[in-house]
C-alpha cells in the first residue's frame, strides 16, 4: 500500500481491525465552544494553584471518569476478582499505574517494606535471603513489557455480551517495569544441572504460587520494584512482584516472597484447578503460558463513537504479542472483506503493546470495523469464526 500524500489522505475509506459498530452521530460539526479564542476563557484571568499545592500530582478535575471498572457478576466476592484498564483513554502503549488493571485471589496485602523478604532455596548452591535494599543493590534493567490476564475478553468467547471496549478487553496493561533480572540471582544463588523448575510464590492471602520453566527464567523474567517512574503500586504486587514477558498474568506474580528452585513442576493448586485448558476429549493441556497476538479498535469504540457527524478521522488501536514483537496490523471496515494495512507507530518493541492508526474518511454510514495483528512468527491473530473451528 503506497503512503497516502496529504490531499489523498483526506479521501482514504478505511478498513477494519477489532470489532466494532461505528454508525453514531451524523449531524453537523459542532460550533466552537463559548470562551473559544479570540474570547478570554475564565481560566486566564486568575492565579492557579502555586507549587506544592499537590505533592503528588494528580489527574485533571475533568479525566475523572478515566478509572478502573469491573462487571459485578463475574464474581462473589472483590476479593477475588478483576477490575479493567480503561483502553478508549489510553493515548499510548504505556498504561498509568492509577488504571492499570487489577486481578486479586485475595485482596491486596498491605506489605510493609522494611519486613519485606525475598527468599531463594531448593536446588541452589547457596540460598539467598534478602531484604529489599540487599535486592535492589543487584544491576537493574528497565523494560517496556504488557501483562495480560488469560481470561481478556471471556466474556465474549460465547457471544457478545457486554457493548463496552474496557469492559470486554481491558484486562491487560503495559508499563515500564524496573528491576534484576532472575537470572541475575539465580546466577547469584547458583544452579545444579538438574535445577529444571521454578516455583514463585506471593505473600497474599491465596499465597498464588506458579511453577516456571528454567528456560524461561533464565531469559527474560524479572523481580521488578518499579513502574512507570515510581514504586510499583500495592495492587500491582508492592514492593516486589515477578514479571514474565509474553506469558499469562497469573503467573506473573505479585507481593513476592519465595522463589523456590527444584527438578520438577510443583503442580499446584492454581495449575491443576484454575489454570488448566480442558481439550475436546475432557484431558487437560500440561501448560500453557504464551498470549497469543491480540489486537483492539480503540477509536471508535463504544466509550467513544463518532460524534462529529461525517468526515475524517483516524482510527486508532493498540496490539500486542506475547511471541515477540508485532509485524504488521491490517484494518476492516465491512466486517473483514477488505482489509488495509494500517501504521505502526514506534517504538515497536519485544512483548509490548504496539499503537496503530489508519487515516478514513467516514461518509456516515454504518462501518463495522476490524483489525488484525500478524506478529514476527508469523502468527495471526485468529476471528471469532477461527476460533470456534480451533475449539
Amino acid at each position: 500500500m503506497t503512503k497516502p500524500n496529504r490531499r489523498d489522505m483526506f479521501r482514504l475509506g478505511a478498513a477494519a481491525g477489532a470489532a466494532l459498530i461505528a454508525a453514531s452521530g451524523r449531524g453537523a460539526r459542532a460550533v466552537p465552544p463559548l470562551g473559544a479564542p479570540p474570547a478570554d476563557d475564565a481560566w486566564s484571568n486568575s492565579l492557579g494553584h502555586g507549587v506544592d499545592s499537590k505533592p503528588y500530582g494528580s489527574p485533571s478535575r475533568f479525566e475523572k471518569n478515566v478509572v478502573r471498572r469491573y462487571v459485578p457478576w463475574l464474581s462473589p466476592t472483590r476479593d477475588a476478582d478483576a477490575s479493567m484498564t480503561p483502553l478508549q483513554d489510553q493515548p499510548g502503549i504505556i498504561t498509568s499505574n492509577g488504571v492499570f488493571f487489577e486481578r486479586y485471589h485475595a485482596g491486596v496485602p498491605q506489605v510493609d517494606p522494611k519486613a519485606f523478604r525475598l527468599m531463594i532455596s531448593g536446588r541452589v548452591k547457596k540460598p539467598l535471603l534478602l531484604t529489599l535494599d540487599q535486592l535492589m543493590r543487584y544491576p537493574s534493567v528497565s523494560r517496556i513489557h504488557f501483562i495480560e490476564c488469560p481470561a481478556n475478553g471471556a466474556t465474549e468467547w460465547p457471544a457478545a455480551q457486554l457493548n463496552s471496549l474496557q469492559l470486554t478487553h481491558g484486562m491487560i496493561g503495559c508499563a515500564e517495569w524496573t528491576g534484576v533480572l532472575l537470572s541475575t540471582l539465580l546466577d547469584e544463588a547458583g544452579l545444579y544441572p538438574d535445577s529444571r523448575w521454578v516455583t514463585a510464590t506471593g505473600s497474599d492471602g491465596a499465597h498464588m504460587n506458579r511453577s516456571l520453566p528454567m528456560m524461561k527464567c533464565l531469559d527474560d523474567c524479572m523481580i521488578a520494584w518499579g513502574q512507570n517512574g515510581e514504586a510499583v503500586r500495592p495492587e500491582q504486587g508492592y514492593p516486589a512482584r515477578l514479571v514474565v514477558p509474553g506469558w499469562q498474568g497469573n503467573v506473573n506474580v505479585k507481593w513476592l516472597r519465595e522463589i523456590q528452585v527444584g527438578r520438577e513442576p510443583w503442580i499446584t493448586r492454581e495449575e491443576t484447578s484454575e489454570y488448566s485448558e480442558l481439550l475436546g476429549d475432557g484431558t487437560s493441556l500440561g501448560f500453557t503460558w504464551v498470549m497469543d497476538a491480540k489486537s483492539v479498535i480503540t477509536f471508535p469504540c463504544p466509550e467513544k463513537p463518532l460524534t462529529q457527524g461525517p468526515g475524517f478521522y483516524e482510527i486508532r488501536g493498540l496490539a500486542w504479542s506475547g511471541r515477540g514483537k508485532v509485524k504488521y496490523v491490517d484494518i476492516s471496515l465491512d466486517g473483514g472483506v477488505n482489509f488495509q494495512r494500517a501504521r505502526l507507530d514506534n517504538p515497536i518493541l519485544d512483548k509490548c503493546m504496539t499503537r496503530f492508526t489508519l487515516p478514513w474518511w467516514w461518509d456516515g454510514k454504518p462501518a463495522l470495523i476490524q483489525s488484525r495483528v500478524t506478529d514476527e512468527t508469523g502468527y495471526v491473530q485468529p476471528t471469532i469464526v477461527n476460533n470456534v473451528q480451533l475449539s
